[in-house]
């Protein structure tokens, strides 16, 4: 949909509301008694071993300059759920005002999401929605349609046989939500691709040795599908060289590979050939958005499901949190150049 017609509609679906912002973005949103929307705003990072979360990390200081929000200097969590709870927990009592938090697990995090409502520190939750507690707003990507887009891709690619999904954490909705999603599209679209599934929690190390482990019993794989090139694009492409599997786009035995991300690396990959389309998750409008929605919690600022002015749409999730779905694109050989593409925008 153009930014135009989302903009009408979002006029027409808001046209009633006079107190509360709908899915727009602009400052229509009513302020509750005393939210002055100042302070100071904690970061927590759930790692950055990747590309994908380094990147974020350096557009935060500089989503959080526009949007005019005093940011303090982002935590990494090391993969630590339990460590995430801490860290949560000592910027509150460093006083800020607000936290912008990339949950590791969307069960555990809610310890500390109670204790920062208890605080009446308003929380943006980023990139993964948590199951309970109290947040603002979750900025995130439409993770299902990641794993129908690698889906539909793959099953245009490969008229059959097995394909592998080096699947997430799935104690995070992020992983679950591509996993299942993708494995219901094969069953009812392509049933004549069989599925084989790598559990690697987001790790690099494990999604190298069961890749091997899988290739050794099954050679005959036509396609792959990471749920994470900034963590599983280096591992595939070096596991897939060391057994002389790695074939160019076009060679005969190329294994058609499809990630999620859009860091600079898979797009030099798709150049390459050696993988064949990515998903572009956002980490510019992640830091960006989650900026925006902690700036206007701590005004007491509230939102509506609808669509908004920036090319989204804001769902109201089964828990009754609010998520703003941000635009994901397919990136293939065809448009990997595009300049508006975030991955192009960074080193």
């Amino acid at each position: 949909m153009s930014t135009t017609a989302v903009r009408l509609a979002a006029v027409a679906a808001c046209g009633a509301l006079a107190l509360t912002a709908c899915g727009s973005t602009k400052d229509t949103g009513s302020a509750s008694a005393g939210a002055g929307g100042t302070g100071k705003v904690g970061v927590i990072l759930p790692l950055l071993t990747s590309p994908f979360w380094q990147s974020y990390n350096d557009y935060v200081p500089k989503m959080a300059t526009s949007e005019g929000v005093e940011a303090l200097k982002t935590v990494n969590s090391n993969s630590d759920p339990s460590q995430q709870i801490t860290d949560i927990n000592n910027q509150l009592n460093q006083g800020v005002k607000g936290l912008v938090v990339a949950p590791l697990d969307s069960a555990a995090i809610e310890a500390g999401l109670d204790q920062a409502e208890r605080k009446g520190v308003p929380v943006v939750a980023v990139d993964v929605a948590p199951e309970k507690g109290k947040v603002a707003m979750v900025v995130r990507a439409n993770n299902v349609a990641y794993g129908e887009k690698a889906c539909e891709y793959l099953g245009k690619q490969i008229p059959s046989g097995k394909v592998v999904q080096i699947m997430g954490d799935l104690a995070s909705v992020n992983g679950r939500d591509r996993s299942e999603a993708f494995r219901a599209c094969i069953k009812k679209n392509y049933p004549k691709l069989k599925v084989l599934e790598i559990p690697a929690k987001w790790e690099s190390d494990t999604a190298a040795s069961k890749l091997d482990t899988l290739l050794n019993a099954n050679p005959d794989i036509k396609g792959i599908y990471m749920q994470a090139g900034g963590v599983y694009l280096a591992p595939t492409l070096q596991t897939l060289k060391s057994k002389g599997m790695l074939k160019k786009t076009g060679q005969a035995g190329h294994i058609t590979i499809v990630s999620n991300d859009g860091i600079p690396q898979e797009f030099d990959a798709i150049r390459k050939g050696e993988i064949d389309a990515t998903v572009s998750q956002p980490a510019d409008l992640y830091a960006k958005y989650g900026m925006y929605y902690i700036k206007a919690a701590m005004e007491g600022k509230t939102f509506k499901p609808g669509p908004t002015d920036h090319d989204s749409e804001i769902v109201k999730l089964p828990s009754g949190i609010l998520e703003d779905q941000l635009p994901a694109p397919l990136v293939t050989k065809d448009n990997v150049d595009d300049p508006e593409l975030w991955g192009n925008t960074v080193g």
